[in-house]
């Protein structure tokens, strides 16, 4: 398992493979990998020939008040989970990678519509807007 901490990195790993006529999977966490995480892998580590799991703590997703730094974290766990899965390319960004200009200055957003108001999206405006913007950055990397 390698990982890879840039997208620029990630983007070039994909398309090798790609090139190869590789199928390509991703599954977007924000880590502290659980059955859940771990049945997603499992499954799309059988769909797929390349597997990127990323692990990404997205601070846009906290909204004031919420406390991102007491969100659990555990990382050697989850390297050990994913080498255990199988997974061949674990994508580690930092804040500053995914929001190059910026959290604050993100000018484009994902919108949810009607599921912003119900779930989470009750209690935590902006919250599903941050999910699904990070989400389809993700898959506009990894291109799955």
């Amino acid at each position: 398992m390698d990982e890879i901490k840039t997208t620029r990195e990630l983007r070039q790993r994909v398309r090798v493979e790609r090139c190869r006529g590789s199928s390509i999977g991703l599954v977007p966490t924000m880590g502290y990998l659980h059955e859940g995480h771990l049945a997603l892998v499992r499954k799309a580590r059988f769909e797929n020939d390349l597997l990127v799991l990323s692990i990404f703590v997205n601070p846009t997703q906290f909204a004031p008040g919420e406390d991102l730094d007491r969100y659990p974290r555990d990382l050697e766990r989850d390297r050990s989970l994913a080498k255990q899965t199988a997974v061949d390319l674990l994508f580690l960004p930092d804040a500053e990678e995914m929001y190059p200009r910026g959290a604050d200055a993100q000018t484009v957003w994902v919108d949810p519509g009607m599921l912003a108001l119900h779930l989470d999206g009750a209690s935590r405006p902006g919250h599903f807007k941050a999910v699904s913007t990070i989400v389809a950055k993700l898959f506009n990397i990894v291109e799955p």
